[in-house]
């Protein structure tokens, strides 16, 4: 063995890469300083700074929901959960269960405000931040509600069949008819009982209202 192969008395301490850890170095430097470019940009315009969240650099821009969320579609029905499937929040237990996160909820405020949480919007994939619209991106899509609307009036004037035009009329007084009845129960509900309505008692001859 040669001299310069016989090991030292320093020869169990780990080594370091020096260029790995130079780069490491340059590009915290850089993150720092384009996040106080930020912030002197987000306070010269009057606006607080949010740093950026814990997200994947190719984690896409939050978008809001296409489809309506339907949190009814449960009710009347009954589910069965193994005993134990779920501790607390965790697993997917009697509720509104969240797949991407393996959480249940057990009421529809709970669920839409995870929905919106950061935790969640992080487990979809999604960074958090909203993208701004740009002016013509605005006026396109003004541009594309004029002409839907445009679009649906010329389809209703297209309607020359009167038994058409008939049905269309029944089905729109039909509508009326039960929010009318709708109204009606409800003010009934408020009613009965004799609650909501003021009663007085005279002597010798019953209630009057």
């Amino acid at each position: 063995m040669s001299k310069s192969e016989r090991p030292s008395d320093t020869s169990f301490r780990k080594t370091w890469d020096r260029a790995e850890y130079a780069q490491k170095a340059a590009e915290r430097e850089s993150h720092i300083k384009e996040e106080s470019k930020a912030r002197a940009e987000a306070k010269a315009q009057g606006k607080k700074y949010y740093p950026r969240a814990s997200t994947p650099p190719d984690a896409k821009e939050t978008v809001s929901r296409v489809a309506r969320l339907d949190v009814s579609a449960n009710v009347g029905k009954t589910m069965l959960v193994p005993a134990g499937a779920s501790t607390g929040k965790r697993g997917r237990g009697a509720g509104f269960y969240c797949q991407d996160c393996d959480l249940t909820f057990k009421d529809n405020l709970q669920f839409v405000d995870h929905l919106n949480s950061k935790q969640h919007l992080s487990n979809t994939g999604q960074s958090g931040e909203v993208k701004r619209a740009t002016l013509e991106e605005v006026q396109e899509r003004l541009d594309w509600l004029v002409r839907k609307r445009r679009e649906e009036a010329e389809a209703v004037e297209k309607v020359v069949d009167l038994g058409v035009r008939l049905e269309k009329r029944e089905e729109e007084l039909e509508r009326e008819r039960e929010e009318k009845r709708r109204k009606r129960r409800e003010k009934r509900r408020k009613t009965e009982g004799g609650i909501g309505v003021k009663q007085e008692v005279v002597e010798g001859n019953g209630i009057i209202c």
